[in-house]
């Protein structure tokens, strides 16, 4: 699904050059659910930017999918990152504007779909999420808990290749975090590929395999015994 090797990247800071990818190697198989993990400044989000295809790396390869991704100009990202990727954020990116059914067609739009066609799949995926009831409703009449399952469905809605998660839970409490994971982890026991950056132990413990990056590097990828989120809700 994923092969990264050899990957590079450095920003021009002034005078000086800041070496923040320093030769990362990993692969993620079809349906993996992997954890990235470091301090601030580590380089998970710059990996993240160049999986996502928002930046690219200065040397190295990256493989989606049996494809190359190299030398694309914003036209072809922007068609690769809808027909392989879907994203999560940790502020929802929802249009403040638009219904939960309308945010969650979004993708398909870009994608050509007709209008009745997406919103019958909006509507899928809403109730896939548990909020078939709330799809009228503005994201300003939404909780955390709930905009961040909009902006699942929305991920999911074009069916992508991969998933990529940037901190998903990072603006949820504690008990919301894990309906959230609980969601997740759902998707992938479906087989979905899943990437999760998160700075949270317990979050990243929800996952099948943790990456830890240090200073452009990887020092750590361990599979671990996931913890299911729906037990982790009941403990709590």
């Amino acid at each position: 699904m994923i092969e990264i090797k050899d990957l590079h990247k450095s920003y021009k800071m002034g005078s000086n050059s800041l070496h923040v990818l320093k030769g990362i190697n990993f692969k993620a198989e079809d349906g993996e659910l992997v954890a990235i993990m470091g301090s601030s400044g580590s380089g998970k989000s710059t990996l993240l930017n160049i999986l996502g295809m928002l930046d690219e790396a200065d040397s190295g390869e990256y493989v989606l999918d049996g494809i190359p991704i190299k030398n694309l100009n914003e036209t072809k990202a922007a068609k690769y990152r809808n027909k392989f990727l879907g994203f999560v954020f940790q502020s929802f990116n929802l249009i403040n504007y638009k219904n939960a059914m309308e945010n969650v067609s979004l993708p398909l739009y870009y994608q050509g779909m007709g209008r009745k066609e997406r919103n019958e799949k909006a509507m899928k995926y809403l109730e896939q999420v548990g909020l078939k009831q709330w799809a009228t409703h503005l994201p300003n009449e939404l909780s955390g808990g709930q905009k961040q399952r909009v902006a699942i469905a929305r991920a999911m809605a074009a069916e992508p290749k991969l998933l990529l998660a940037d901190e998903p839970t990072g603006a949820l409490d504690s008990t919301t975090s894990y309906e959230v994971m609980d969601l997740i982890q759902k998707i992938n026991d479906a087989g979905n590929t899943i990437l999760v950056v998160t700075h949270e132990e317990d979050i990243a413990h929800m996952c099948k395999r943790i990456i830890h990056l240090k200073d452009g590097v990887i020092v750590e990828d361990k599979k671990v015994k996931q913890v299911r989120a729906a037990d982790y809700v009941q403990q709590g």
